[in-house]
């Protein structure tokens, strides 16, 4: 599997949640002035991902392009919590060709891992769909948005330093994470 846009881990955010990522992690700093606030955007982006990550699930909604191997198994698709699969569409070369409806299958399970299984043809596929747990940045639950300004405020404040993040990062974090013995296999 292959992330085109938006894998886990992977995203800029919107401008609302942006502003307000910025403004918490600047109260966590202390910081009145504006002049670093790209700075601390792109760190709080950064807590973000490593957030996901950590989580294994894509926290903010958003759209995913993946490219898998096409197989006549059923295969999950690399984030989740799925919202929606969207398109499937073959890949060769720098073709992208969507595919008829019929040409594939398509499933969310309970757990909203998203599942696709395409029975002819050979080649790559690439998938588009919804992914995320949460709407918004003010919607994520307060200790893995905690987690995420404690260790944003960390990268700012110690950028120069070799200080490793608070432990109370992934203490904040560990409750909400997402975790398996074993991969799902569907037949």
């Amino acid at each position: 599997m292959t992330f085109i846009t938006n894998g886990p881990g992977e995203m800029s955010l919107g401008t609302a949640d942006r502003v307000a990522a910025v403004a918490e992690v600047k109260a966590a700093l202390r910081v009145a002035l504006a002049d670093d606030d790209d700075l601390i955007a792109a760190f709080a982006e950064a807590a973000l991902g490593l957030a996901e990550r950590f989580l294994g699930r894509v926290l903010i909604v958003r759209p995913v392009a993946e490219r898998l191997p096409a197989a006549r198994c059923w295969q999950t698709l690399g984030a989740a919590p799925v919202m929606a699969i969207t398109a499937v569409s073959a890949v060769e070369g720098d073709t992208v060709t969507p595919l008829a409806v019929d040409a594939y299958a398509i499933d969310l399970d309970a757990e909203a891992n998203g599942w696709i299984r395409v029975p002819a043809g050979s080649g790559v596929v690439e998938v588009s769909y919804q992914a995320g747990w949460i709407g918004t940045w003010a919607l994520i639950p307060a200790p893995v948005r905690q987690g995420i300004v404690l260790l944003a405020a960390h990268l700012y404040d110690q950028r120069d330093a070799a200080e490793p993040p608070p432990a109370a990062v992934t203490a904040l974090w560990r409750p909400f994470r997402a975790t398996r013995l074993t991969r799902a296999v569907r037949t």
